[in-house]
């Protein structure tokens, strides 16, 4: 396999001599070395390169790339499948945002105060794509494929209806917390999370997995984030769900 010079593995790239002495002292993209200390990159170095680009440009810090790339050692084409589908997932979440915006400039462009429910759409909008490409970072490459999948069918009118489900459920079990979580009552209301869970993960362990780390790392979410969580963290509430599952 043919190596190249760090010089000449940055023309190949296109990144520059600077960025691969970085990614070098972080560990990242660590070439071989000849024997006289130079580094000397290959076919391999540039696939890696690759999906480190790729999932910079997703938003992934280098730190946690290279923990990912060092743990999942992945064919190409299904390295590409995958970031094929995340980068239209991108995709699809800009195009709802800039049609947002369109209905606003043409609403005001016709003569139309700028109103709220417009304005707020947009803010919708835009936080629930930010927020689904910071949870990505819970889910294996594998689970991102199957959650980018998901995200297709996946509007803000379902995201509305399912705060409104869960919300009810957090609000009739907070006023059934006296009930033994064995009883018919408590059960019932187990059965009512179980099948909003399941509505998101559709039973994949892979899927319920990423849930379980998101929610563990709560106090590392955006403030913002945090915010809108705000009425479904409830420890009495865990609690509750914890006993009458163990029920």
């Amino acid at each position: 396999m043919r190596g190249y010079r760090v010089r000449e593995f940055a023309d190949l790239a296109g990144v520059t001599v600077r960025a691969l002495h970085h990614y070098d002292r972080l560990a990242v993209l660590r070439p071989k070395r000849t024997d006289s200390g130079y580094r000397l990159y290959s076919g391999r170095d540039l696939e890696r390169l690759e999906q480190i680009v790729a999932l910079k440009f997703l938003g992934l810090p280098l730190k946690e790339i290279k923990t990912l790339l060092d743990r999942e050692a992945r064919r190409l084409p299904e390295v590409l499948r995958s970031q094929r589908m995340a980068l239209e997932e991108k995709r699809r979440g800009l195009e709802q945002a800039i049609h947002a915006i369109q209905e606003a400039e043409e609403a005001i462009a016709s003569g139309q105060p700028a109103d709220t429910q417009v304005l707020a759409r947009i803010i919708e909008v835009i936080e629930m794509q930010e927020n689904s490409e910071f949870l990505d970072r819970y889910y294996s490459p594998e689970a991102q494929t199957k959650l980018a999948d998901k995200r297709k069918q996946w509007t803000p009118e379902l995201q509305a209806e399912a705060t409104r489900a869960w919300t009810e459920l957090f609000r009739d079990i907070e006023a059934s917390l006296d009930e033994d979580p064995r009883s018919a009552k408590a059960q019932a209301l187990l059965s009512r999370w179980r099948k909003l869970l399941e509505g998101f993960t559709g039973g994949d362990p892979d899927l319920a997995r990423g849930v379980g780390k998101a929610w563990a790392d709560r106090a590392n979410w955006p403030a913002a984030m945090k915010e809108q969580s705000a009425p479904f963290v409830n420890p009495k509430v865990w609690e509750f769900i914890r006993q009458a599952s163990a029920s």
